[in-house]
């Protein structure tokens, strides 16, 4: 009954629209009240001691890099690079959007955040290059989900924490399957470039333009390069990667690319601020409903579900990616990883699974949940900024959605695409 009362009050105060964190923290405290069991000072301790914690401090220096990195002209320079790779060819702006977006990827940690720094710029260029307007907001929508798969990634912090893990470790096993997922994305927009008739740019490659973007983009492409170099080096952790960032993302947005300004800061600081309140609070009160569903032991009544239905490990894991692909619709990623992480990181230990396969395959699934209504906050942000209506870009969303299954498939079933180097 008080798993009923848990569960039945954060989904009714999710249906009244109020935000996950308060609900999340809500619910928590109806059923402290409602349960002899659960003390309402424990909660309360809970929510403030489990944000104390040195991991977690990556989460808002890596908020605020992607903040002052977008405002400092590097969706331009990197379209620019990958244009030049990529424009000649049939559908060149779409899949030039791809790699912007999976370069925006490594520096920001956020799928949202991705979709706003390159969609302001990408879709209002790839519609005057004769892309359709909801074709062009889709590739954006899509490709921003790559922003919690390639390295920094929020969420793999979070996972990272609540699974004891190591953070370097999901960062590095990260790459692979964001580049893989990326190249799907680019087949699938150059056969539908190739279907509706979009060309690329008549302009013929050279290596002097290539030198010319390389060296434009050249400050950008080193910040990932810096943050997995250094932790994957041994030279500094992944908190300590995160103010690396900030302090390089400053001196190359305010005094190399020269674009960030001093009255540019304030409005920087106040949006980092602001998301990065808003995941803690939603990390506080979610590991608060976590604690509640371990005294419950409602974890362990879940893995001796998965396990009664099969004993084969595939079949398990397709069950808990079906659950994930559920839950991403409805919930937050971060808080999706913070409660659903203790309850079915066990069973992908029975079943064999490499804990940083798993992660990655977590992270992934909930990432397919930023296209998918009615959450879909990817959807909200690339219709906000195209002004496509929700109806038509779910639509033209569809096929981008299946390449992501496929993809979510692949790296599943094929450890290897994770852990190469591991």
């Amino acid at each position: 009954m008080t798993a009923f009362v848990l569960f039945g009050t954060f989904f009714l105060f999710m249906a009244l629209t109020v935000p996950i964190g308060i609900a999340l923290g809500i619910a928590g405290l109806v059923t402290a009240m409602y349960s002899s069991n659960i003390s309402i000072t424990f909660l309360s301790q809970g929510l403030v001691t489990s944000t104390d914690n040195f991991a977690l401090m990556a989460i808002p220096f890596f908020i605020l890099a992607g903040e002052i990195m977008g405002k400092g002209g590097i969706s331009t320079r990197l379209f620019d690079l990958a244009n030049v790779f990529v424009g000649r060819f049939t559908g060149g702006f779409a899949m030039a959007a791809v790699i912007t977006s999976m370069f925006f990827a490594a520096i920001s940690g956020s799928g949202p955040a991705t979709v706003a720094a390159v969609g302001g710029i990408m879709i209002p260029a790839m519609v005057a290059q004769g892309y359709d307007k909801k074709f062009a907001t889709a590739v954006i929508v899509a490709s921003g989900s790559l922003g919690i798969i390639i390295p920094p990634s929020i969420p793999m912090v979070l996972f990272g924490i609540s699974a004891n893990e190591s953070i370097g470790d999901l960062f590095i096993g990260g790459i692979v399957p964001g580049i893989f997922i990326g190249i799907l994305m680019m087949i699938w927009s150059y056969f539908y470039s190739k279907k509706m008739g979009y060309k690329g740019v008549d302009e013929k490659f050279t290596f002097k333009k290539m030198f010319g973007a390389v060296n434009r983009a050249k400050w950008s492409l080193l910040v990932p390069i810096i943050i997995l170099g250094g932790i994957y080096g041994g030279i500094f952790t992944p908190t300590e990667a995160a103010v690396v960032a900030v302090v390089y993302a400053l001196i190359v947005s305010a005094f190399l690319h020269k674009e960030v300004k001093f009255k540019d800061f304030y409005g920087i600081f106040k949006n980092s601020a602001l998301s990065s309140v808003a995941i803690l609070i939603i990390i506080g009160t979610a590991n608060a409903f976590g604690t509640i569903l371990s005294m419950e032991r409602i974890p362990q009544v879940i893995a001796d579900a998965f396990l009664s239905v099969s004993e084969n490990s595939t079949v398990i894991l397709l069950m808990i990616i079906l659950l994930l692909l559920v839950i991403g619709c409805f919930i937050d990623t971060s808080a999706a990883v913070i409660i659903f992480t203790p309850i079915l990181f066990p069973v992908a230990l029975q079943i064999g699974m490499d804990p940083v396969h798993f992660g990655v395959v977590m992270i992934v699934t909930l990432a397919i949940g930023f296209i998918t209504p009615p959450l879909g906050v990817n959807l909200f942000v690339g219709s906000g900024i195209s002004g496509v209506g929700m109806p038509a870009l779910v639509k033209a969303v569809i096929p981008f959605f299946i390449v992501l299954l496929i993809g979510l498939f692949l790296i599943a079933v094929i450890p290897e695409l994770t852990l190469l180097f591991l």
